[in-house]
């Protein structure tokens, strides 16, 4: 009788999330187990649990490979936010692949390489990525990863040769374009002109440190930049990604290589840095001018210039103060870069600013300046002033999302603290969901003309007022 009532007891108990995931994977119900755990925190789950609940993912990530890739891709990214086993960043990486999402493919492999450094098919398989992108310098570091020892050496010495050879041309090209730089450097350049330019002043090749790819790191060469003067005086420098226009100021033709390589160097950093972060970055062309804080308010007027570092519109960053560069100024582009970004997946132009809330849209570029300066979020003398507004009734409280839907941080009492709120409110987005959650919502809003707010419960189960009050959480907590 009492083994018949431990029985009926057990029987009676909710089942673990471990016991769930195990025997929805053991029926093959894979559309149930995927709903079952295709939202919510992953945290919420007892660790000693998140293996199991992982490990059947992948199971479910595998088996529809071949015939649902899309909803494998979504399984192998669960799977991921449960535990980041190597199955399970494996076949996120080749679901990926399969729904041409090449940047979430790069991103969970560059996982892999670094968690599991013993593991050659991770560095393999991102040196084949990148070498059909025809990224020869990011191929030629990541099959460099694979160990001797590796039953995929044999191969990744074969891919390591073909992109070397590559390196080599273009190591060629750049001595070319250099030495044709050193003969022209006392020559005026006409207006509409075009020629070859340094990037570092004469420095043949850079130590270029991949930074969505750790610990890789090797000499590349730098081509692709053309640098010449536009009617209005202002000399430009593009390549495929970037149109890159600054005021001479009487610099010579060493100091314009040399400031030219550094922003060269920045943008390239904030296009990787981006891509690191969000899983993907803007693949179509962005203008970006750099000012003086006097040329900036020439142009933007007098208050701009006094309270912008930067600003996105119609394809074009434009950059105040940027005679010195500064870390704040490195910062202020990556900010800038995310918000062109985001215009580019909304359909370019000012998309992002005609279907996204506002707070949505600077506070996920201060996400990722955050990201980029390697701090928490707000400073600490922000977060103390938030705080005081919260503890005294007569502030009101802190201003909301909802209040900045279709108003901008700076055009609020406090703007400070009110771009450190949107800041915030999206930290909490990419903890919980992580960022291709995030993107997806901007897609469907952008594309599908999803309303925002339908959205975030679709895919966040919050409402606006809700995440409000997962802010003041973190701001009390900090």
């Amino acid at each position: 009788m009492r083994s018949l009532f431990v029985a009926l007891l057990l029987a009676a108990s909710p089942q673990t999330p471990a016991q769930k995931a195990k025997e929805l994977s053991g029926q093959k119900s894979w559309e149930e187990l995927y709903l079952a755990f295709s939202s919510g925190d992953a945290k919420a789950v007892p660790e000693e649990q998140r293996a199991t609940v992982s490990g059947a993912l992948v199971k479910g990530c595998q088996a529809l490979m071949k015939d649902d890739s899309v909803m494998a891709y979504s399984m192998g990214e669960r799977a991921v936010l449960y535990e980041e086993s190597a199955p399970a960043l494996r076949c996120l990486a080749s679901a990926a692949q399969k729904t041409e999402q090449r940047a979430a493919a790069e991103s969970a492999l560059v996982k892999g390489v670094t968690r599991f450094p013993k593991d050659g098919s991770f560095p393999l398989e991102l040196g084949k990525l990148l070498l059909e992108e025809q990224d020869f310098v990011g191929a030629q570091a990541a099959l460099e990863k694979v160990p001797p020892r590796a039953k995929e050496s044999a191969e990744a010495k074969k891919l390591l040769q073909t992109a070397r050879q590559h390196t080599l041309q273009e190591d060629a090209a750049r001595s070319e374009a250099t030495r044709i730089s050193r003969r022209l450097g006392n020559a005026s350049a006409q207006p509409g002109q075009t020629r070859p330019a340094s990037a570092m002043g004469g420095d043949e090749a850079a130590v270029v440190s991949l930074e969505t790819r750790p610990g890789m790191s090797v000499r590349a060469p730098k081509v692709g930049f053309e640098s010449g003067v536009s009617a209005n005086g202002m000399r430009v420098r593009s390549n495929s990604r970037f149109v890159i226009s600054y005021f001479n100021n009487d610099r010579d033709f060493g100091q314009r290589a040399d400031y030219e390589g550094h922003i060269v160097e920045i943008l390239t950093e904030a296009y990787h840095f981006t891509r690191g972060v969000l899983g993907e970055a803007r693949e179509s062309a962005v203008s970006v001018k750099l000012y003086s804080a006097q040329e900036f308010g020439s142009v933007f007027g007098g208050r701009a210039a006094r309270m912008v570092a930067g600003r996105y519109s119609d394809n074009g960053i434009a950059i105040n103060n940027a005679m010195e560069l500064t870390k704040q100024t490195k910062a202020t582009l990556v900010h800038e870069y995310v918000h062109a970004t985001v215009a580019d997946i909304c359909g370019g132009g000012d998309g992002d600013m005609v279907f996204l809330p506002i707070w949505f849209n600077e506070g996920l570029a201060m996400f990722v300046e955050w990201k980029y300066l390697d701090v928490p979020g707000p400073d600490m003398e922000m977060v103390d002033q938030m705080r005081t507004v919260l503890a005294d009734p007569s502030f009101g409280g802190l201003i909301s999302v909802r209040q900045m839907m279709d108003v901008a941080p700076m055009n609020t009492p406090n703007a400070p603290m009110a771009y450190a709120i949107s800041g915030l409110a999206v930290q909490e987005l990419m903890r919980r969901e992580g960022a291709h959650r995030l993107l997806t919502l901007t897609r469907d809003v952008c594309k599908r003309k999803v309303r925002f707010e339908a959205a975030l419960k679709t895919h966040y189960g919050m409402t606006l007022e809700e995440l409000d009050s997962e802010v003041e959480k973190v701001v009390r907590k900090r």
